[in-house]
């Protein structure tokens, strides 16, 4: 970039209210934001939320059913298992039910309650938490983090730093650790890591999203839910009046400003708002939930906690802050309405599509068959005559059994008077659980009862001590 270029300022000119005239810089310094610690009840469910993730997360890769790793997206032998449960490459369809499933269960959880899902369980949120946790515990709350990176580089700023910085790397490298592990056997993995040889690709995912898990959750943090997130940008379409959000009641709280406890505020025409701006304090996207509805809100109600802290200290009532909707703080609906409107055509027209996919997909499941059979003909011989003088072709078997237990498949054929099937072990043949077995059928027809050209048949596979595990595949058969 030329000297002249860079020495363009990046700013317009906006015209005020009042028709005065102010410059605005479009791009400005980052500035690093120092959230505060709060107690209170919703701090306690965000802490539930980020435990009970994260055990899931760091904890199922490591659970067995059937001896074999509960959750597992085997991606070389292109199996998934998931608890209990084997699919394979021809079960694409389940989850397509499933991205269907979470798109409209956003779209249904964002209508009724916004970005809850922001606030207590999207994983940018968690482990900035979990970063911004650590953080205090090593060099302390808000006051002391500003004044120790205000401060000069002295020998304990450095010790504090590296301790931090070191804390971060290595739960970013183990959480990079554990996502490959839903890809690749865990516990093989572990093998691999203690005795150095873990392969090329495994160890650049796992530097990969380690460092992703350090730069988004150590350094990034809010950056990415206001401007790298999608979500944030289009969460306006899903929303209504009755949705529920964070909101300032500014009825209630205006005008702002400072008082002494006890005082007779109302006489001076002030709200409760008391203009402490704690709510800004302990943003971690650092925005003031006073001035309304914001994109950057994530509805962490960590802003609430602090209003109610204040208004106990000040005895007020609580509330000044807190989840309603658009309706309720426009006296349009009363204030406990909320259960009532979750009638509203929106909600009901998601729930019932919900429903029916769901409906669909369950019945789907139930009736899932955990075998797949493949057929193709033999190339090289398409129709031959046997020493008897009976019609027969030759087809290419393969059995894919997707059950946790190895079964004996029985191979029969239906379709045609007289056909018989020739295959190895008297048309039986083992599977081993998850296990793929090619098997060469040969089916012959008397030739009175072979028409010629081609004829649709059926080859029968079912398990022997399962019957119900059964599939009917259809085939083709040729006589000259």
């Amino acid at each position: 970039m030329s000297k002249k270029l860079q020495e363009i300022p990046v700013t317009v000119v906006q015209v005020k209210d009042d028709g005065e005239y102010e410059e605005v810089k479009l791009y400005a310094k980052h500035k690093k934001l120092y959230p505060r610690w709060i107690n209170g009840f919703w701090n306690k469910w965000r802490i539930f939320f980020v435990f009970a993730t994260q055990l899931f997360f760091y904890g199922v890769p490591w659970v067995t059913i059937n001896e074999r790793q509960a959750l597992l997206f085997n991606m070389a032998e292109r199996k998934f298992y998931i608890f209990g449960l084997i699919f394979l490459p021809q079960d694409f369809i389940y989850l397509t039910a499933l991205l269907i499933l979470c798109a409209f269960g956003l779209f249904a959880w964002t209508t009724i309650g916004g970005r809850l899902w922001c606030g207590y369980a999207c994983p940018q949120t968690v482990y900035t938490q979990m970063f911004l946790w650590t953080e205090k515990w090593i060099e302390g709350d808000r006051m002391q983090r500003i004044k120790l990176d205000n401060g000069p580089n002295d020998a304990r700023k450095i010790r504090l730093k590296a301790i931090k910085h070191t804390v971060w790397i290595v739960f970013s490298l183990w959480t990079g650790f554990t996502f490959v592990g839903y890809f690749t056997p865990i516990k093989e993995l572990w093998q691999s890591l203690i005795s150095f040889g873990l392969g090329p690709w495994e160890t650049f995912w796992v530097l990969f999203y380690g460092f992703a898990t350090y730069g988004n959750a150590g350094w990034l943090r809010e950056q990415v839910c206001k401007y790298m997130c999608p979500y944030a940008r289009f969460q306006s379409v899903m929303f209504d009046a009755d949705t529920l959000i964070v909101s300032y009641d500014a009825e209630r709280g205006e005008p702002r400003g400072p008082r002494k406890r006890g005082s007779d505020y109302k006489a001076d025409g002030k709200g409760d708002c008391i203009d402490c701006k704690m709510c800004v304090q302990v943003c971690p996207v650092g925005i003031d939930i006073r001035e309304g509805l914001q994109y950057e809100c994530i509805g962490c109600t960590a802003c609430i906690d602090a209003c109610d802290e204040i208004m106990d200290k000040m005895q007020y009532p609580r509330g000044l802050i807190r989840y309603t909707t658009q309706n309720v703080l426009e006296h349009k609906v009363p204030e406990g309405s909320f259960w009532q409107r979750l009638k509203r055509p929106r909600v009901v027209m998601y729930a019932v599509l919900l429903s029916i996919v769901f409906a669909i997909t369950a019945v789907s499941l139930w009736l899932r068959q955990p075998l797949k059979v493949n057929i193709s003909r033999d190339r090289v011989a398409l129709v031959r005559e046997t020493d008897e003088g009976w019609v027969e072709n030759s087809y290419r078997v393969q059995i894919e059994n997707a059950d946790e237990n190895a079964h004996v498949f029985v191979i029969e054929a239906e379709g045609l008077p007289g056909m018989r099937v020739l295959a190895e072990n008297d048309n039986r043949v083992l599977v081993e659980s998850t296990g793929i077995v090619d098997v060469t059928v040969k089916l012959q027809v008397p030739p009175e009862n072979a028409p010629k050209g081609a004829r649709e048949i059926r080859i029968i596979v079912s398990a022997d001590d399962a019957p119900k595990i059964n599939t009917r595949e259809k085939a083709t058969f040729l006589n000259r």
